[in-house]
């Protein structure tokens, strides 16, 4: 079985488009049904505010990898100066079930994260008809997630960024910018934000990427923006008399665990046929019919489908590179 960890991965090398591009491509294999992906079980003791997810999956096509990511969620840890996330993955061959790669990084799951993203951010570029638009592209939260998303989006928007706003209720986030590798490429573009209200003004693609547990959003957005909800617990419900159109990945695993789209549907009604999937969005062209003045928003819960696809990508990848440690049965 190979092992692959955090070096092995950025030695294989980080390809934004390729992973929007793997993303998409599972997209349409959901559309054909060629997928299992039972929903995950949260597993909680002593502080529920902890949990440990199992995310198991199969995915057909031209991809058919089966396997499952194990990832624990800890807020609290950053008090003992240790990531709130550790996953593992692991990869099975789809015809025999034979386990063949282990990855052992949570930064596997963030790629997959911010690729998702990734995919519908192109989406709704592909709406705005002029070439010559310039975005001011805004984050909030500067954790592990929100600088893979600063990273996807600079990458996605390269040449049509105006501004880049940021905000993080912990000031040392911003220093520690500079140690990335693309911080040169960015940072005459770079606005650093007091509030998140600063962040929200005027941003034209505005994403959470907070460990927040209390709604705060509450304000009305620019026109035409687009809100990537990534960590799905930062909008009041009321953000759904804003919303045109409300997106998921997939309705039965976002509409629960306290997310925005649950408190949408607790308070407001929202419901399943009020909203489009990811499936709609991408295979269905939904988009087609949204107008630039429009503002979307998306609620990625995570799909296991997804994880075990950006695995497989580097597993072969790894494969052909030589990369990464095989271990004996």
């Amino acid at each position: 079985m190979l092992y692959l960890n955090k070096k092995d991965l950025k030695e294989i090398g980080i390809v934004w488009q390729e992973l929007v591009g793997v993303i998409k491509k599972s997209v349409q294999i959901l559309q054909e049904q060629d997928f299992a992906q039972p929903i995950k079980p949260y597993l909680r003791y002593h502080d529920i505010k902890n949990r440990i997810i199992a995310m198991p999956a199969f995915i057909g096509g031209e991809i058919n990898f089966a396997g499952i990511k194990w990832i624990a969620s800890f807020p609290g840890n950053f008090k003992l100066d240790i990531p709130r996330a550790h996953s593992i993955t692991i990869l099975n061959e789809a015809n025999t079930g034979r386990p063949i790669c282990t990855i052992n990084t949570t930064l596997i799951s963030g790629l997959r994260t911010a690729a998702v993203s990734g995919l519908i951010l192109n989406e709704f570029l592909s709406i705005k008809r002029s070439n010559h638009l310039q975005f001011t592209l805004s984050i909030v939260g500067l954790g592990p997630i929100g600088k893979l998303h600063l990273e996807m989006a600079s990458t996605l928007l390269s040449g049509k960024l105006k501004a880049i706003k940021l905000h993080d209720v912990d000031s040392e986030a911003f220093n520690a910018l500079s140690d990335l590798d693309f911080y040169h490429d960015i940072k005459d573009k770079l606005i650093f934000c007091k509030t998140w209200e600063e962040a929200y003004d005027d941003a034209d693609i505005f994403i959470t990427c907070t460990v927040s547990n209390q709604t705060y959003i509450n304000k009305e957005p620019k026109k035409g923006s687009l809100h990537l909800n990534v960590s799905l617990r930062d909008y009041m419900p009321e953000f759904i008399h804003y919303a045109n159109h409300i997106i998921v990945d997939n309705w039965e695993e976002v509409c629960r665990e306290n997310t925005d789209i649950e408190n949408m549907h607790k308070k407001y009604a929202l419901a399943k046929e009020d909203t489009s999937s990811i499936i709609d969005v991408v295979c269905n062209h939904v988009s087609h019919s949204w107008k630039e003045s429009d503002i979307v928003m998306f609620n990625p819960m995570g799909m296991a489908v997804f994880d075990i696809a950006i695995g497989g990508l580097f597993y072969n990848k790894a494969i052909k590179q030589g990369k990464g440690q095989m271990l004996e049965a």
